[in-house]
Parts: structure tokens; sequence; C-alpha cells
């Protein structure tokens, strides 16, 4: 999905929320139960960006015009590196429906909780 990794990596997030379906399922790789919703999925992204450091996709997989896509990514949160997967299903009308993120390994995704927590609970 060239326009959603086009936004992120422009640091435009409204810009890759705006391609979210409004019934968009998002799977976070630290909570056990899914979040729905384009006004919750938003509000995620836009805390994520600002716990990510030096954010860049390295490689993306799928075919063009293809309904799945896999943006891999590779991202620091203080001294642990990680990297991490963006699994992202296009429905029929053009818009991410469901939205999956794998990060590794374990220090990277602790981290990843810590900071997501920390800055939810503001």
């Amino acid at each position: 999905m060239q326009a959603f990794r086009a936004a992120v990596e422009a640091g435009d997030i409204e810009a890759a929320i705006e391609l979210l379906a409004d019934d968009v399922v998002f799977h976070s790789p630290v909570a056990f139960k899914p979040y729905h919703g384009k006004e919750t999925v938003g509000m995620i992204l836009r805390t994520v960006i600002t716990v990510f450091e030096d954010f860049r996709y390295v490689r993306e997989i799928g075919a063009a015009g293809g309904p799945d896509h896999a943006l891999v990514f590779a991202a620091r949160i203080g001294e642990a590196q990680l990297t991490g997967c963006d699994f992202l299903h296009i429905g029929a009308d053009g818009l991410i429906d469901d939205f999956t993120v794998m990060v590794r390994p374990l220090r990277g995704v602790q981290a990843l909780a810590e900071a997501m927590a920390a800055r939810l609970a503001r």
C-alpha cells in the first residue's frame, strides 16, 4: 500500500489515518483483543508515531493492486532496537480494513508496551 507507506514516511499521520476504513480492525503486538474503528486506531497511530524513533520502512511485500501487503520496518525506542511488520488488508473500497502489527525482539515489544502505556495514560 504505497499511499499509506508514503504518508507514514512523510510523518503525515493524518493522511495515513484517512486511508483507514471506518470499521478497521487493529491487532496490536501488545494487546490480546483487537481494537475496532477508525477513531480508536487513529489515536493509536497518533501515539505510536511519538514512541518510535528513527522509524523507517525497509521492505514492502505484496502484489501491486493486491489486497494484502506487508511493510517491514525498523525503529528504536530509547536503546531498544526493533524490527516489525505492518500487515495491511485493503477492502473493496480501497481502504485498510484490517491492520496487524508484529514486533521483535521481546525487548522491543516490552519497550513499545511500556512507552505506549505511559503516553496513553496521560
